[in-house]
């Protein structure tokens, strides 16, 4: 049974349940399939699921190694209200993420790239224009690709869990 969200008129709260992509290829060789970031020492995916804990919602932890099959695989495969991949995000030849992930958007949430690069040129400066953080919608789930680092990562899930009811409210009308 799918989780429910967190209504914004109604301002009550539910179960959401979130899948957790970690795409780390280095990660995945050393550590294998594992199904929590603690078995991959994954400080971000820590920071992720630690943010949807304490907002009360369930996830899903899944570790991949880089690369378009696995992670558009992933989102496709997903049961979840809402995806999050974290990692694959940057500029070296094994960065995919985006790759694999943006064909499937049906609808892009531009504002959340900007507002994640906004607020990392505070942190940062400027190389904050090296991120590639994007969102989009792919089957009416919201699809967040963040950043590998912890500091990223801690960013992207305090600006989604902040926006989420509101965004699953309106996919859904």
């Amino acid at each position: 049974m799918r989780g429910k969200y967190f209504s914004a008129l109604a301002g009550e709260k539910t179960i959401m349940i979130v899948d957790v992509v970690i795409a780390s290829t280095s990660r995945f060789q050393r550590y294998g399939p594992v199904q929590s970031p603690n078995e991959a020492d994954d400080l971000s995916g820590k920071v992720i699921l630690e943010k949807i804990k304490s907002c009360g919602h369930e996830y899903r932890y899944m570790l991949l190694p880089d690369g378009i099959d696995p992670i558009r695989e992933a989102v496709v495969r997903s049961r979840a209200d809402t995806i999050i991949v974290c990692g694959g995000t940057g500029l070296t030849h094994l960065d995919l993420t985006l790759e694999a992930i943006e064909p499937l958007f049906e609808k892009r949430l531009p504002g959340f790239g900007e507002i994640f690069r906004w607020r990392s040129l505070q942190e940062v400066g400027t190389r904050a224009m090296l991120t590639r953080a994007e969102a989009g919608i792919h089957h009416g789930k919201p699809v967040f690709c963040l950043p590998g680092s912890p500091n990223a990562a801690s960013l992207g899930i305090n600006l989604i869990m902040a926006e989420i009811g509101h965004i699953l409210k309106h996919i859904r009308e």
